[in-house]
């Protein structure tokens, strides 16, 4: 797939390229992550409950897990330009609907429109392949995984008085005014690519693919209000298992599938991506378990009774740690390895969550642990990402990326319903958590990382990843 030249479209200096994918993810980024502080206003303002209102970030999050992988198809088949300007116009215009809607249905409608926008992050990586040269590659693509942390940290900045000063429904127009210029300099700075003449799309895989996916992520984000033996649920969880293996039946035998298997079974990709699975776990189990203690009440013992906002503040640093450690970790990849680096955010991470599972009595306790598995966590995101582009072919970085990214959302929904569970199962019969539920929530989210570190080991050295340098499957 080659770059075309500087012609009309696509003639910008291409070394800002990289800034323009930067932008268009922290961008998605905050429209994900702007929604959760405004959902008890939502639930009010809508005539929702509080299950209803929780829909408005579900909504989203299931359709980027099963867009990402497709949209990253696309972008190697039919060229990352036009598949970029497609999924922005239709990001845009779900952010719209979402903030003009006066429905929850509307809502959710708008909401799962601008879940396309989890497709920047595979056109982005294929967009960087491109135009950077072999040895930025690693610094570009680590700085882009930094703008998780970026977004997140802009969003619980600006949250509170985007709310007090102007309403909720505002906070849904800050991305619209970021991507709105983001489209028209899409289309002027990022080169032509010629695609890949005569490619098909895997349809019944793509179809196949969104079913299970959908009733799998499905179930897993309704467990905790449902219970884990609930006949629907079970019901979803088994019609996910079937689909799932009629997918895998399709594409080991269709020519040119949705999802490669072989790709898949590269050491550096299956690596990197349960590795991704464990630090989308920690990452949303800090997220859950650092709030939750900031605001337990203090005669407890071990709680706080802090508020909202004193439990956003803490987040603040973690999110600004993990942006530095992105922006470190492509330097640090050319240095010493991608391996090393996952290796070191692993241990990062492990170090601040097995520190807060002891040490808690102080708030200086848990922003120092906090921060610590922030930038640990930077780093390993970076890291994975870095590990995966380095051992797929060119053709297939969108898609690799794509499913990399699915999986970290997965990780992260398995960290958000297993850390609330472990924390409700251990509240008193009048439903305050204890202190055991919290050591116990830090203890699996270090666990996690200790695991991560095993994968690191496993994943392949600086000198085992020329895929990206060679023709492979397609």
């Amino acid at each position: 797939m080659g770059v075309g030249g500087r012609g009309p479209g696509g003639r910008g200096d291409r070394r800002v390229v990289p800034l323009l994918a930067f932008l268009g993810v922290m961008a998605y980024s905050l429209s994900m992550a702007v929604v959760t502080p405004a959902l008890p206003l939502i639930q009010r303002d809508l005539q929702t409950s509080a299950g209803g209102a929780a829909w408005a970030l579900t909504a989203m999050t299931l359709s980027a897990a099963v867009g990402t992988p497709v949209i990253g198809r696309l972008g190697d088949l039919f060229g990352p330009r036009r598949v970029l300007l497609a999924v922005l116009a239709v990001t845009v215009v779900g952010m719209v609907v979402a903030a003009l809607a006066r429905s929850l249905p509307l809502l959710l409608a708008g909401r799962v429109l601008a879940g396309a926008g989890g497709g920047v992050f595979p056109l982005a990586y294929t967009i960087i392949r491109e135009v950077s040269p072999p040895h930025r590659t690693a610094s570009a693509v680590g700085l882009m995984s930094s703008m998780l942390g970026l977004g997140g940290a802009v969003s619980w900045v600006i949250a509170g008085p985007v709310i007090d000063w102007f309403g909720w429904r505002w906070l849904l127009w800050v991305p619209v005014a970021g991507l709105v210029p983001g489209m028209a300099a899409a289309w002027w700075i990022v080169p032509r690519s010629t695609g890949r003449t005569g490619a098909r799309i895997d349809w019944w895989g793509a179809v196949l693919f969104a079913a299970w996916m959908v009733g799998g992520l499905t179930a897993l984000t309704q467990a905790p209000a449902r219970g884990w033996t609930d006949p629907l649920l079970l019901a979803l969880l088994a019609a996910a298992a079937l689909l799932a293996a009629c997918w895998l039946a399709v594409e080991s035998k269709v020519a040119e599938p949705l999802v490669d298997l072989r790709v898949m079974r590269i050491r550096g990709v299956w690596t990197a991506n349960v590795a991704s699975v464990l630090a989308g776990y920690a990452l949303m189990a800090g997220g859950v378990l650092f709030p939750l203690l900031v605001q337990a009440p203090a005669g407890g013992g071990f709680g706080f009774g802090g508020s909202a906002t004193q439990a956003a503040l803490l987040q603040l640093p973690a999110s600004v740690g993990m942006t530095v450690a992105g922006f470190a970790a492509g330097a640090l990849d050319v240095r010493i390895g991608s391996r090393t680096v996952l290796l070191a955010g692993a241990s990062m991470a492990l170090a601040g969550y097995g520190y807060v599972a002891f040490a808690h009595e102080e708030m200086w306790q848990l922003y120092a642990a906090s921060t610590v598995r922030g930038i640990g966590l930077g780093l390993a995101y970076a890291a994975v990402a870095n590990l995966v582009v380095a051992a797929v072919p060119a053709g297939q970085t969108g898609v690799a990326t794509g499913v990399n990214t699915l999986i970290r959302t997965v990780g992260a929904s398995l960290g958000t319903q297993a850390s609330a569970a472990i924390i409700t199962a251990s509240a008193t019969a009048g439903g305050t958590p204890t202190e055991g539920g919290f050591v116990a929530g830090f203890l699996a989210a270090a666990a996690t990382m200790a695991a991560a570190m095993v994968f690191a080991l496993l994943a392949p050295g600086r000198r085992a990843g020329p895929a990206a340098r060679r023709t492979g499957p397609h």
